[in-house]
């Protein structure tokens, strides 16, 4: 019989004040008793509205089943057989838009706590050394992946299971991609995303590492070594800057380099790793996203005395999740909302301040959304030692510049077919931010299943396996 109590089972987390200055993961998962009893919560729907949110189409309701009956591995392989990378997807997905957000219990109180069942069956696999797939036998066809974040490695697994020789060329030292050097570690520790690209390298795909396509080799030099196609999932590393006087002083950072300091080169345990990051005691992150979020977290763990978060649009309009908001708040995050940056302020080395003005919101456009427009006489100077900021990425031009025939957005995103994630040039297939702009992880890992699956099925069709 279902449990039918409204809340989900608490997830056990650090306090706040003690989180706020370790890198610590924040949330500390389920027992077995605590994810069983959550477990019961799943009405077992026979119309599965879960998995239609689901961007990678996991098994929910079969994966949840067992978690109830106690079947802990049985649940993570159920988990596995769509998802490559379910220990990371239980912490980062914005759940609560998309499977939970259509669960049936969502209507009369909280939906079930998908992702955190996810990451329990996850976890308790990784810690009782539960053993991937076996690698499958060889169909004699080559595939390479551009890039190792969470597109490249999804399409890599799926592709991997089905026999193809997958080599994945990454550009840094480390995969992972948003995972390693994005998203912090008290989000989603370093250790447990190398365990999950252990998995899929068990699979027996190649890694080359500090590869850079565009550079190191080009596309069509791939296709000449002998590889039948190549997925770009090449991500979004380049960051977007506001234009305003004062972004060249000391102490500006794009929240993409202060995150990958911070993360990838583990600034957050300098003397012990040479990678100084200076924040001083006055911090503020322009924007209003999960990486800004992330951003000013890190910033708070490393010492700085006065966070806040500058952003154009009201709470309502924060596009960040409301789980990293609502630690944010919890950690003494000061959200400054309904403001946005004219000019940071300098002694013309440093920071020293960033002169704003307070917004209204306007009627809302044809998108919905209530367009920001400046208050007249309204501006005030926040006294800063250091500004990051965090308003979007788009993708490196590298690849588009060296690929003769692929076709992009002005903006700079790949141009693909939605169906099959095939580009403009024949056996090129992208997907992830390469394609979007910075989105979420797990829509990344749809898009590089969904290429893996067109791959796969091109290769077939003419009559090569």
């Amino acid at each position: 019989m279902a449990n039918m109590t409204k809340e989900k089972v608490r997830m056990p987390e650090q306090p706040p004040a003690v989180r706020a200055r370790n890198f610590e993961e924040v949330a500390l998962g389920y027992t077995p008793r605590q994810a069983m009893e959550e477990a019961e919560r799943c009405l077992q729907c026979r119309h599965q509205p879960c998995v239609n949110g689901c961007p990678v189409g996991v098994p929910i309701p079969a994966f949840i089943k067992a978690v109830a009956a106690g079947e802990f591995e049985t649940a993570y392989r159920t988990i596995m057989a769509e998802n490559s990378l379910p220990a990371i997807c239980g912490r980062v997905c914005p759940q609560e838009s998309q499977c939970e957000g259509v669960c049936v219990r969502g209507k009369k109180g909280e939906p079930v706590g998908i992702g955190r069942l996810e990451r329990f069956a996850a976890d308790y696999a990784l810690q009782a050394g539960v053993a991937g797939g076996a690698k499958p036998a060889p169909n004699g066809h080559k595939v390479a992946v551009v890039g190792g974040g969470p597109a490249g490695l999804s399409c890599a697994g799926d592709l991997a299971k089905l026999g193809y020789e997958v080599t994945i060329f990454e550009a840094l030292h480390a995969l992972g991609g948003v995972l390693t050097y994005g998203i912090p570690e008290f989000r989603l520790p370093k250790a447990l995303v190398e365990e999950e690209i252990d998995k899929i390298a068990e699979l027996g795909v190649t890694i080359h590492k500090n590869v850079v396509v565009g550079r190191s080799i080009t596309v069509d030099e791939l296709f000449a070594d002998g590889f039948e196609a190549v997925f770009v999932g090449s991500g979004a590393g380049l960051p977007r800057f506001m234009g305003i006087d004062g972004e060249n002083l000391n102490g500006v950072y794009s929240a993409n380099e202060f995150l990958t300091r911070v993360n990838l080169m583990k600034a957050y345990d300098y003397p012990h790793n040479p990678t100084p990051v200076k924040t001083g005691k006055r911090v503020a992150v322009v924007g209003g996203g999960n990486v800004a979020m992330d951003a000013a977290r890190t910033a708070l763990r490393l010492g700085a005395e006065e966070v806040s978060i500058v952003y154009r649009r009201g709470m309502e309009e924060l596009p960040a999740r409301a789980e990293e908001i609502h630690h944010a708040q919890e950690e003494g995050i000061r959200f400054r909302l309904l403001a946005n940056p004219k000019r940071i302020l300098g002694d013309g080395v440093w920071v020293r301040g960033m002169e704003c003005v307070e917004m209204e919101l306007g009627e809302p456009d044809e998108s919905g959304r209530r367009s920001p427009r400046e208050k007249a006489g309204s501006a005030f100077v926040l006294e800063l030692d250091t500004v990051i900021i965090a308003i979007g990425q788009s993708p490196n031009p590298l690849i588009r510049s060296t690929t003769p025939g692929l076709s992009v957005q002005r903006w700079g995103g790949i141009v693909v077919e939605e169906a099959t994630m095939e580009t403009s040039k024949p056996g090129v297939y992208a997907g992830g931010d390469a394609v979007t702009g910075a989105a979420t992880v797990i829509l990344a890992m749809g898009a590089g299943k969904k290429a893996a699956r067109a791959i796969h099925e091109s290769l077939v069709g003419i009559g090569k396996a």
